[in-house]
């Protein structure tokens, strides 16, 4: 018998003779891009009984998120020592699962409140949310081509190493981060004019001595004095600790974030060298914390901004300073501005403990389709009101907010909604205050 299965054939001869059908998809909602915010759409849209396809680049879902190890939900509360978390929904859900295996860390400082996780925790909390969900999954996915009829996007055209994939759908939603498929329609986009604005290479250490850590002006002091012999660019950023896990996420480098490819594919070397340079100060420097850790994880490059869509409104840095509620507000954060425009450090604008800044559905949406819907970073503002709302708090309620806008249209238009209809749904994202 064992030699009789020995003899079995067990691969098969094949030649490409032409190209094959690409694969066809027909759904209700279509999501380009998984991070935080692409997921929330995706994971929302489904709970409202759409089908939905989501698709990213990556060969795994989560985005910057889980790969490039954010490490930390920024933008979710209000400020000051009595601070309410602003963004509901999708949100209670995704900080419930992760508080029950002991994956967040709540660091409440005396103006803002960041939630840090553990980047394998989320990663697995969002493939086992879109599972579960039913969701259609097309992962190392290229957009070739975005297929428009006048005013309506009719489908996206993708490659894979395993060919190509059609994805038509009655609604799309761009969280891309880079607004490709609104660039991949012929839409109107934006570009930092003058400068670039910076990413960050994260690193997560280990074997990081917690009580002995230094200060955040100490660092900033030891940095300043050392820079040109460690060949530091960036003269400022933190290393949190995850408390009782011998761990600290480190932020400390810039990289500029081109949208050439050969420029991009550069620049993960050179973060990666930064990286190196900065634990090097670390254990040096400030051996009792540092001394003995070691490098966990690389994220990929961290990416703030590059290019984002031209919407029905731009928001801008004095209506963030404002607080202006828009009419058609559909997500809020207090979040400081945070520009990292400059190699040595960032425009950090706080704001007081009663303040709160939204985001409309103008800066959403462009003009010129009535089918598609941004969120996350590549949404519609200045560079300093966009610094401000591309974290990962109104993140998820932008996201949360596109698949509701997209439930409402149906077959018509993002711009012509009720929006009595669309601030009920969205009612905790937008009033809610425990």
């Amino acid at each position: 018998m064992a030699q009789e299965q020995a003899m079995r054939p067990i691969a098969t001869q094949v030649v490409r003779r032409t190209a094959p059908a690409p694969v066809s998809l027909q759904v209700d909602v279509a999501v380009l891009g998984s991070g935080i915010s692409g997921v929330a759409a995706a994971l929302e849209a489904a709970r409202l009984g759409r089908q939905v396809a989501i698709i990213d680049g990556l060969p795994a879902l989560g985005g910057q998120a889980v790969h490039s190890i954010i490490g930390t939900f920024a933008g979710l509360y209000s400020n000051g020592p009595n601070a309410y978390r602003l963004t509901h929904l999708v949100a209670d859900q995704l900080l419930y699962d992760l508080e029950q295996v002991g994956a967040v860390y709540y660091r409440r400082g005396p103006l803002t409140t960041v939630v840090m996780y553990d980047e394998v925790a989320l990663g697995r909390w969002v493939e086992e949310s879109v599972r579960r969900a039913g969701i259609t999954v097309v992962l190392g996915a290229v957009l070739r081509e975005v297929v428009r009829d006048g005013r309506r996007i009719r489908a996206l055209r993708l490659a894979t190493r395993y060919g190509e994939v059609e994805v038509a759908a009655t609604g799309f939603v761009d969280a891309s981060g880079d607004a490709a498929l609104t660039w991949m329609a012929g839409l109107p986009c934006r570009e930092p004019k003058d400068a670039p604005i910076y990413g960050t290479q994260m690193v997560v250490l280990e074997q990081v001595e917690e009580s002995e850590l230094p200060g955040a002006e100490t660092m900033r002091q030891r940095l300043a004095e050392k820079a040109n012999a460690y060949g530091f660019r960036r003269l400022d950023g933190f290393a949190f600790a995850y408390p009782g896990r011998g761990m600290a996420l480190v932020n400390m480098t810039h990289i500029p974030t081109p949208l050439d490819p050969v420029g991009m594919s550069r620049q993960t070397l050179e973060g990666k060298a930064q990286a190196d340079a900065v634990v090097r100060f670390l254990r040096e420097e400030f051996p009792q914390a540092f001394g003995r850790a070691r490098v966990r994880a690389y994220g990929l490059p961290g990416i703030r901004q590059t290019r984002w869509i031209v919407g029905r409104h731009q928001l801008t840095a004095d209506e963030v300073r404002q607080g202006v509620r828009f009419p058609d507000a559909v997500a809020r954060t207090a979040w400081p501005i945070e520009l990292h425009d400059r190699e040595e450090g960032y425009v950090w604008e706080p704001f007081g403990p009663d303040h709160v800044h939204y985001v409309p559905l103008a800066s959403m949406t462009p003009p010129d389709v009535d089918n598609l819907v941004a969120c996350g970073r590549c949404i519609d503002g200045d560079a300093l009101a966009l610094s401000s709302v591309r974290v990962m708090g109104p993140g998820i309620a932008m996201g949360a907010a596109a698949a509701h806008a997209l439930d409402l249209a149906g077959t018509g238009s993002v711009h012509a909604l009720d929006l009595d209809a669309l601030h009920r749904r969205l009612a905790e994202n937008l009033d809610r205050r425990d």
